[in-house]
């Protein structure tokens, strides 16, 4: 039997020129000017998190920039404004020359910069009255670069106080800090895997970056797994290779999660001696879909009749679908009992409600989208 090589098992389809259009988009070079900040929405697990630090930080530093990247879900027992202060004073730290657990293991707990701002290591958060604004310019000083701030799963800032408050402090810092017209000296991306929760940032007026648009993240395709099988079959016998069809046909299954495919791929390759691997994996796939499909039988089930009305309706829309329109009327009707009660208020409530649980969001354009693809490859699959 031969056995996928590590290498083949930990293939990482590199995305350059997503990642160099990203920053022409952040310096105001091209069509989409993102000078106001960057929001990529995507649900999780379909290799977002690994874009940005294996695509977008390396593009960011070839321009010269310096990057700071922060996970608001990486330490969920910290509060999310203060990660954020933490991501950017050990960056400060660096360029200080002062580096961790070594700095602390000789005394060295704070850091100056700008001749009198002190940050102390040793504790999270900024001291009482420095601003973001000011760390960052302390930042952007002590690099002499432009500096591009990373928050990833950024949503989660809305979920208290001081996260909040960075927010609207890293408006204030893009503001401060980009106050020339020429090119940009802080570039803030955020991401999100609660593509109506990021959106919260964008589209309510009383929030920091109103007025700024949700881009959805482009998924990996079939260039990607194209690429990944060519990988993954290098190390297989010549007669005990996976097709490339079969592989992206698996992929689409399990939601174009990468993670899912290899773990799949590499299983069977390690399992088996047939010459039957693209068989198996699309079995696998399968089998792997209807458990995704059986968490969102189960959801569904917990909905109230008008709720699974409205995501029915939604998902077997044909161009642009206005949900308290006529059309959309008459196709929850066909979903309930007779009599039941529809317009537009009840209706409102129940889209509420699908956005509380991540089931809709509402995009920049004021339109409904359902939020995960599973949702929507499930619905669809329902008798009409």
């Amino acid at each position: 039997m031969t056995q996928p090589t590590p290498a083949s098992t930990r293939y990482t389809f590199r995305r350059p020129e997503l990642a160099a259009s990203f920053c022409a988009a952040l310096s105001g070079d091209s069509l989409l000017d993102a000078r106001s900040g960057l929001f990529l929405a995507a649900p999780r697990r379909v290799g977002k998190s690994t874009f940005l630090r294996e695509d977008l930080v390396p593009a960011a530093e070839a321009r010269g920039w310096t990057t700071v990247y922060v996970d608001l879900w990486s330490n969920k027992a910290h509060d999310p404004g203060e990660l954020i202060a933490d991501a950017i004073k050990q960056k400060i730290a660096e360029y200080a020359g002062i580096v961790g657990k070594a700095a602390k293991a000789v005394g060295l707990t704070k850091v100056t910069v700008m001749g009198t701002l002190g940050l102390d290591l040793t504790t999270t958060g900024l001291p009482a009255g420095v601003t973001l604004t000011q760390a960052l310019t302390a930042l952007h000083k002590a690099a002499k670069r432009p500096v591009m701030l990373i928050v990833d799963e950024a949503q989660h800032a809305l979920t208290t106080d001081k996260g909040l408050e960075a927010m609207f402090g890293l408006k204030a810092a893009r503001d401060a800090m980009n106050a020339s017209g020429k090119a940009p000296d802080l570039m803030l991306v955020f991401t999100g895997s609660s593509r109506d929760k990021l959106a919260h940032l964008v589209m309510n007026a009383r929030m920091p970056f109103f007025g700024s648009l949700v881009t959805p993240f482009p998924l990996l395709d079939r260039k990607f797994t194209d690429e990944y099988t060519a990988s993954v079959n290098t190390a297989l016998a010549s007669g005990n290779q996976f097709e490339p069809d079969a592989v992206y046909e698996a992929f689409e299954m399990v939601g174009h999660r990468p993670e899912l495919l290899r773990h799949l791929t590499s299983t069977i390759a390690i399992a088996n001696e047939s010459p039957y691997l693209s068989q198996r994996l699309r079995d696998d796939a399968g089998l792997v879909q209807e458990r995704l499909w059986s968490e969102v039988e189960s959801e569904f089930a917990s909905l109230s009749p008008l709720q699974q009305a409205v995501i029915r309706a939604m998902a077997l829309k044909e161009g642009q679908f206005s949900p308290f329109g006529e059309a959309a009327m008459r196709a929850y009707r066909t979903y309930l009992p007779a009599g039941a009660t529809v317009n537009n208020a009840t209706v409102q409530n129940a889209i509420d409600a699908l956005r509380e649980r991540e089931i809709l969001w509402k995009e920049s354009r004021g339109t409904y989208e359902i939020e995960d693809q599973s949702w929507l490859n499930w619905l669809r699959s329902l008798p009409r």
